[in-house]
């Protein structure tokens, strides 16, 4: 079967949404559109990032924001890249830096990159944009290397940084964006503790005006958090391809 049909055929898979477009190298670089403008915008504020913060599913909203500060990092600049990621979908803090196919079908080609196992099936979790199995190849490499963080967070806790945002500026945060709240949110009083002064920057991915129901729900307590099983993470990666 040719790559062009077996990508037609994956598609057709809902879990290939992200792989398909959120992890794959060129649609990544596409996106550093994101991390040059806000180079421009730092430069006309006066400023220098020290910390910055995206949330990850596929990776490629994080890495459109990050990649143009990499160079940097690599010269020597003390910059923190810190992906977010929720503890039900723990891709990069939990899954192996494996190949892998990027869809349930197994029809993708294979891609070296952080992965729970593409027979992973996620749990019921808001943040949907947050529940692919793998992350995106360079990402993982980054990640792979010591260049990036990772840090996983229960989505109670990233609701309530949402609902503090929203108090405060005034716009709702989609589920996925508030896992990255809630990492600012940390790195923000860590600051507050040491006496430090940082230029952290979020990446404000998403709205959450279609996400009210959620919102509903952790108001009235009803939301619950869940840590994805390590047996059934272990089970998930035992169907990787053995590459020899």
């Amino acid at each position: 079967m040719a790559i062009s049909e077996a990508v037609e055929v994956a598609i057709q898979n809902d879990d290939t949404r992200y792989s398909l477009g959120s992890v794959l190298n060129h649609v990544l670089l596409h996106q550093t559109v994101t991390g040059l403008e806000t180079q421009e915008q730092l430069k006309l504020a006066g400023d220098e990032v020290d910390v910055l913060v995206g949330c990850v599913g596929g990776g490629s909203n994080f890495a459109g924001l990050a990649f143009p500060y990499v160079p940097q990092k690599l010269k020597g600049r003390d910059i923190k890249f810190l992906a977010v990621e929720p503890h039900a979908c723990p891709t990069v803090t939990k899954g192996e830096f494996r190949y892998d196919f990027g869809d349930t079908a197994e029809m993708t080609p294979l891609l070296k990159m952080h992965t729970l196992g593409h027979t992973f099936v996620p749990p019921g979790l808001h943040a949907g944009g947050l529940r692919y199995h793998g992350m995106a190849p360079l990402v993982s490499h980054l990640k792979d290397l010591g260049l990036i963080e990772a840090v996983a967070y229960h989505q109670t806790e990233c609701f309530k940084a949402a609902v503090t945002f929203a108090r405060a500026e005034g716009h709702i945060p989609a589920p996925e964006t508030a896992h990255a709240l809630r990492a600012v949110e940390d790195e923000a009083l860590k600051c507050k503790e040491t006496g430090e002064e940082k230029c952290i920057v979020v990446l404000y991915s998403g709205h959450g005006h279609f996400d009210m129901s959620a919102y509903d729900r952790y108001l009235a307590g009803e939301l619950e958090d869940y840590a994805y099983p390590e047996e059934k993470i272990t089970q998930a990666l035992a169907d990787l391809p053995d590459i020899s």
